[in-house]
């Protein structure tokens, strides 16, 4: 490993000084990080309390009937299906990018909750399913499959099944090992079944049984509950990103190769500073050519923006970003976003330590820009399997001398045991996270890389102390 000690010499497009109007102090980022999470724990009590609520306007309603083995069962399948559902639309919610929750919990943790309730909403709801059938068949003396046929004739019950059906395959798909076999058009297609799937369940909902009669307060709190998942959807997936992309009007200014396999795309476009993106976060991208306008592509910014123009860097890590090295100037760009909380926002400490590898250099690259941190407070650890992957280094590396931090570079082979994200030889020293970074467990730790690498730089931390809350991650899979 070593440090770098070059004469400052700033490249076209390297980060700049931006002196801040005053320096934040450790009790000011803390306090902010305590409000942070107390409206991250509100949030969740009221993700959770509206499927209480739900069941609760249904008790209230009347009397329910337990009087038999049937009515039971129904009764349990009511409960099952307002669960489930509910969970549905929170998972929509999750999913819509609505910038409340991504400045709140990113992008990438609210898509991992969101994956986190998708078996058992779907779980409840074929519970929800199974319980009606045996409720209603035994009720009516009949079999279950006879009583299952003559739900099935029901136009509103059978489109529920489908519905049913579709959450299926959004399910079985999204398991890890399924989602690795699958190319992501083709996940993302299926995943888009959920939305279809919610909407033709609406109609059961709202027309079958007395669950939710016309005029009741159930019927008003699902409507608005409907109302707010599939409007956020429609919105801030759909409506936001189009009026934004009109009105800034992004288009392709010039690619630079900076590596065999590496491109940066310089954009223009008008009043780009209205985006409010901070440095780190990402949108989402579609490129308007004949070959790329169908695939949309997360990918982070390697510059803070300026008024008229930004820049991404991308490897091409196959076909769809293979592409983009060919793109000609003035392709008509969309966007969606920013996202992301990788982010000074994030931060609880006037301390940084940092780790990025690969492309993972990108975000951290433009996090760093407009860093307000005293001198010799952050220290970065740059990692590459050889010289070929130390794209960006060097804009990395005059903006810590230029602001007094400390970079060190860990090049070849990755090492084995605790402290294998660094190389072999690094490895061999004894070197770790506990030894790159001074005071780890009283600074906030920013990682970006492969995943795996990733993994292991955070395992290393958590074991030098490093608290869980002051951990900051970029992943880059789906």
């Amino acid at each position: 490993m070593t440090t770098n000690r070059h004469p400052v010499v700033a490249p076209p497009g390297a980060p700049t000084a931006r002196p801040p109007e005053r320096r934040r102090t450790d009790s000011d980022l803390r306090g902010r990080a305590r409000r942070r999470r107390g409206a991250v724990d509100l949030l969740g009590v009221v993700a959770w309390a509206s499927a209480a609520a739900a069941v609760t306007l249904w008790l209230c309603s009347g009397p329910v009937d337990l009087s038999g083995f049937g009515q039971v069962l129904v009764a349990a399948g009511i409960v099952a299906g307002m669960i489930g559902t509910d969970l549905i639309l929170v998972m929509l919610v999750l999913a819509a990018r609505i910038p409340f929750i991504d400045h709140l919990v990113g992008h990438d943790a609210a898509m991992v909750q969101h994956g986190k309730l998708g078996k058992p909403a779907l779980y409840l709801l074929l519970a929800h399913a199974a319980l009606l059938i045996g409720g209603y068949a035994a009720e009516s003396n009949a079999n279950l499959i006879a009583e299952t046929v003559a739900l099935w004739n029901t136009a509103d019950v059978l489109l529920s099944f489908l519905g049913l059906f579709a959450l299926v395959a959004v399910v079985w798909t999204s398991i890890v090992a399924v989602r690795k076999v699958l190319p992501y058009e083709v996940w993302h297609g299926i995943h888009l079944l959920s939305y279809v799937a919610v909407g033709i369940a609406i109609p059961h909902q709202l027309s079958e049984g007395q669950v939710l009669a016309q005029g009741s307060w159930e019927r008003v709190y699902w409507v608005a509950l409907y109302v707010v998942a599939l409007g956020s959807i429609a919105v801030f997936r759909f409506a936001v990103p189009m009026v934004r992309s009109l009105r800034h009007r992004v288009v392709v200014d010039r690619v630079e190769q900076i590596a065999a396999d590496v491109v940066s795309v310089h954009l223009r476009g008008r009043a780009l500073t209205r985006l409010n993106a901070r440095g780190g976060q990402f949108f989402m991208w579609r490129f308007w050519t004949r070959t790329t306008w169908w695939h949309a592509h997360p990918i982070s910014l390697s510059a803070v923006p300026t008024d008229e123009g930004m820049r991404i860097t991308v490897r091409a890590l196959g076909r769809g970003t293979a592409q983009l090295g060919s793109l000609r100037p003035g392709t008509p760009v969309s966007f969606a976003g920013p996202y992301g909380v990788f982010t000074d926002q994030a931060r609880t400490s006037t301390r940084v330590a940092v780790a990025a590898s690969g492309i993972g250099i990108t975000p951290v690259r433009a996090f760093l820009e407009r860093l307000d941190a005293p001198a010799g407070a952050v220290t970065i650890l740059l990692r590459g399997r050889s010289p070929r992957d130390a794209f960006l280094w060097q804009e990395v590396i005059d903006w810590a001398h230029q602001h007094g931090h400390r970079v060190f570079t860990s090049i070849g082979s990755r090492g084995n045991g605790v402290s294998g994200w660094l190389s072999v030889a690094d490895t061999a020293r004894g070197a770790s996270a506990a030894s790159v970074f001074p005071d780890l467990s009283r600074s906030d730790f920013y990682i970006c890389g492969p995943g795996r690498w990733s993994d292991l730089v955070e395992q290393d931390a958590l074991r030098a102390g490093l608290p869980v809350a002051q951990l900051h991650r970029e992943r880059f899979d789906w």
